[in-house]
């Protein structure tokens, strides 16, 4: 099936197109100036012809969830959500400059990064967890590096409840990171899930390739993204037979889910057993959480020496902070963005410059000195001195000194 081009940017108050990002299967990014305060953002829009109510759903999730959850220090920020002049929904996020999508299978990185990654987005996960949110698309692309060196975890456009998913909802994966019940479609996402996602996650960004991705050619199919159960007559017609047969053999070689020691010599024996046991194709001989298995890298951090990375988790009480998300809605939301700027109404202010703007500190919240007028003073005084000579007059009259 033909890539979809990508939409046209959208005309956005406050904000001035630069150049696309890139463009997926379900959004488009866009790169765009904020006026005020001035930052470069990244914008995630639908594109203009996309009327399924899953994506929409989809969509919403995603502004919703990560409302939720930017505030994380290893999650991406989101600044606002709306929708443009021609009625397509957007999301107004932080601009993060890098990504590990292409870096690991270019690049040796180091165990000591590797380990610091996994920890952050470990501890990323189990407050989303903790908030009953899970990501359920895990993997290197959906890390970011922020303008200050930071991963970041991304793209929650998949996201879902840790409630049992419902019969209609949308499975989604892709496929080198997604645990075996995945990908047999036995659940849509939970915390085991998550916990092997991300341990395919670390062991790729150390091996250089997914865990069960074969070198030889033809045998892979690399972060394909699939929408499976219920995709509602979804056109598969002209898709190409060899990658069908590709994605079959990953599948399967995950489903027996064969742990293969990676080939560094510097990765150690305890990192190799931390990643098989987050792997293990029985969901219960995993890590019970993120938590565990952020607690199990940094014990191997601290076996080689490496200050442990700090674990960035939530207080209970923050989780239940926000009002749960709503999967459900389909519904176009937010305020919609119209290109016609309305003219100022207000009155000018009496005085201009910088001296009109100044506030005294000291009397702005407490009730103001009212203001001394000198005339009414010299008025009354001269009044009072007309009225003591008229008198001293009249006594020197009645005497008899005048």
């Amino acid at each position: 099936m033909a890539a979809r081009l990508p939409s046209a940017p959208p005309i956005l108050p406050g904000l001035a197109y630069i150049r696309p990002l890139g463009s997926g299967g379900f959004a488009d990014v866009f790169l765009y100036e904020q006026d005020m305060p001035r930052r470069q953002v990244a914008v995630k829009v639908l594109p203009s012809d996309v009327r399924d109510p899953d994506l929409r759903r989809m969509f919403n999730a995603e502004a919703d969830v990560l409302a939720h959850l930017s505030a994380h220090p290893s999650i991406v920020t989101v600044y606002q959500a709306g929708i443009s002049a021609d009625g397509r929904p957007y999301i107004v996020m932080e601009f993060c400059p890098g990504s590990l999508s292409r870096r690991y299978r270019h690049e040796r990185i180091p165990v000591e990064e590797v380990l610091t990654i996994g920890v952050r987005m470990a501890s990323a996960l189990e407050s989303a967890h903790r908030a009953g949110l899970v990501h359920r698309d895990v993997k290197p692309s959906n890390i970011l590096i922020t303008a200050f060196g930071a991963p970041v975890l991304a793209d929650f456009g998949i996201s879902s409840s840790l409630t049992p998913a419902t019969a209609d909802q949308v499975l989604a994966m892709s496929i080198p990171w997604s645990a075996p019940e995945v990908i047999a479609e036995q659940t849509a996402g939970t915390v085991a899930s998550e916990v092997w996602s991300l341990g395919a996650t670390v062991y790729s960004l150390l091996a250089g390739h997914s865990p069960f991705e074969r070198r030889d050619r033809g045998q892979n199919t690399r972060g394909q993204n699939t929408r499976g159960q219920n995709t509602r007559g979804q056109n598969t017609r002209g898709q190409n037979t060899h990658g069908q047969n590709s994605k079959e053999q990953l599948r399967r070689r995950i489903a027996r889910a064969a742990y293969t020691d990676i080939a560094r010599t510097d990765v150690p024996a305890s990192l190799q057993a931390v990643l098989a046991r987050s792997m293990s194709r029985d969901p219960r001989r995993r890590y019970a959480s993120a938590r565990e298995f952020a607690e199990a890298l940094r014990g191997v951090q601290a076996e080689l020496g490496i200050s442990p990375t700090p674990l960035e988790i939530a207080a209970d009480v923050w989780s239940a902070a926000s009002a749960p998300v709503d999967f459900s809605d389909t519904e176009l939301r937010g305020p919609t963005r119209s290109r016609v700027e309305r003219p100022e109404r207000r009155k000018p202010r009496p005085r201009t410059g910088m001296a009109g703007l100044v506030r005294d500190e000291d009397t702005e919240f407490t009730a103001p000195e009212q203001p001394r007028t000198v005339l009414p003073w010299v008025i009354g005084a001269a009044i009072a001195a007309v009225i003591a000579v008229a008198a001293l007059l009249t006594a020197l009259l009645a005497t008899g000194v005048l």
